[in-house]
């Protein structure tokens, strides 16, 4: 997750109130709540009382005298470093205390009350799940209640999760991001004033071994079955003419599993697609389509002679990586719609190419966070294989009809904080215990690997170094 605080607004009180500092909060480029500093300082303050002030990051002093510009913008920067330090502590990042906070701030930047609604989820396959919920449920809760309203099991919920996508005029989906669990889902997609933006169900696991578990039930299977036949219709997955025949023989057995099995053999299978952006290896300004799978980034770069070449990224090579950001300064109405925004964003990575060559590699492009997520998710998601875990989650069965959130965390967590394999990393950031809390500095206007401190990096602890055997 990307948080940053870009701009500040000054707004004027309820009831003939003096004028106050809003600070505007933005996660993954758009904004998510607009809060004060005193309801900071009240997050800061509970955050103290519950986990102690040795835990919890310094926080701005409070100031006697009305503060100048220059003094607003310091505190701005001071803000959002607090808010990225708390969000990457495992602990406190993840605390009910911290996403409450988030949640309740969301809901009432955007004035929706709490109450009864209607809420659509879409499947791969384009058929629409009505669930009903309130408005002020969180992800948990909304993806409870859709598997409850499918059937699926509770051991299989954690093997799921829901995106928010922005559909193309072909019918394809474009992935904006996975939701987390300091968000309200029906407010998130709501607020964007964009009927495109809608709510997907769709795995949420890299390797394919764990199909087998998903495909011992009904609704998993026909859930992976849909997604899978969504993936290739679209052209995710590359399928020559003998196996189309082949898969479409199977489709009219309706013969599932089997269809599945094959698939699991093509190019691509589980792989994420991301819209055309731009790279600069092997130069700068290639453009290339990027897809997320089988624990690599896959570039199919366009050359500036129009050749077509094609590689991967392996993630237990990428030694660390970051998410930038530059979030222009907001010059119209306080209720300008935060969505358009043209905030830049890029992805770099650090790879290790030879023995001892180690380079960066940037993608720029709006996707750049989801990219980030699903490095993380290929990286913990390894880490658990590693320590012999499983990624089964159990929720909590409703309570007299009501919902009632899990206390449980998300379905794969990182094993406990290790120690850093080399001394020169450990400025690094920590992985933290959560599937996407990819938390990272935004950077406004800069870009360069050079202008970005230590703690602006995301260390990755599955990093491998190249054997001598592997050249």
């Amino acid at each position: 997750m990307h948080f940053s605080i870009p701009e500040t607004e000054t707004r004027a009180g309820d009831g003939g109130a003096a004028a106050y500092v809003a600070y505007n909060i933005h996660v993954n480029g758009v904004l998510h709540c607009r809060v004060r500093y005193s309801q900071l300082l009240g997050l800061h303050e509970q955050l103290r009382k519950e986990y102690g002030a040795n835990v919890v990051p310094a926080f701005p002093p409070k100031k006697i005298f009305t503060l100048t510009p220059a003094e607003v913008e310091q505190r701005r920067e001071q803000l959002e470093k607090y808010m990225q330090a708390v969000r990457q502590d495992p602990t406190l990042g993840g605390s009910e205390t911290f996403n409450s906070f988030l949640r309740k701030a969301q809901q009432e930047t955007q004035q929706i009350p709490t109450e009864e609604v209607v809420l659509e989820v879409l499947l791969s396959n384009g058929q629409k799940v009505k669930v009903t919920i309130l408005t002020s449920d969180q992800t948990e809760d909304v993806l409870e209640a859709v598997a409850s309203k499918l059937d699926l099991p509770d051991d299989l919920v954690g093997y799921f999760s829901l995106f928010l996508v922005r559909q193309t005029k072909d019918g394809a989906f474009s992935f904006v991001r996975k939701l987390q669990e300091f968000e309200l889902p029906y407010v998130s997609v709501t607020s964007l004033h964009n009927p495109e933006f809608q709510i997907i169900l769709r795995k949420s696991y890299w390797d394919s071994a764990y199909d087998d578990d998903v495909m011992e039930h009904r609704v998993g299977l026909n859930l992976l079955y849909a997604q899978t036949v969504s993936d290739i219709e679209h052209g995710w997955i590359l399928v020559n003419k003998e196996q189309h025949r082949q898969l479409k023989s199977l489709q009219e057995k309706v013969s599932k599993k089997e269809f599945i099995r094959l698939a699991q053999t093509l190019k691509y299978y589980g792989y994420l697609k991301f819209d055309p952006c731009v790279t600069d290896f092997p130069e700068k300004g290639c453009h290339v389509v990027v897809s997320a799978g089988n624990n690599e980034l896959n570039f199919q770069v366009r050359l500036p002679n129009e050749q077509i070449k094609e590689g991967s990224f392996k993630v237990t090579r990428m030694r660390c990586w970051r998410v930038t950001s530059s979030v222009p300064m907001s010059n119209g109405p306080s209720g300008s719609s935060p969505g358009k925004s043209e905030v830049k964003l890029e992805l770099a990575f650090e790879y290790l190419m030879s023995k001892d060559r180690l380079q960066w590699v940037t993608i720029t492009s709006p996707q750049a966070i989801m990219l980030s997520i699903c490095l993380q998710s290929m990286v913990d998601e390894l880490m658990v294989k590693k320590s012999g875990g499983s990624i089964r989650k159990m929720f909590r069965r409703r309570v007299n009809g009501a919902l009632r959130r899990s206390d449980s965390q998300q379905a794969v967590k990182s094993p406990p904080l290790l120690d850093s394999p080399d001394a020169s990393w450990e400025p690094m950031a920590k992985l933290s215990s959560k599937l996407t809390s990819v938390s990272l500095r935004g950077i406004s206007h800069s870009s360069s690997a050079n202008d970005v401190g230590a703690n602006d990096f995301h260390g990755n602890y599955a990093f491998e170094g190249i054997g001598d055997e592997d050249l």
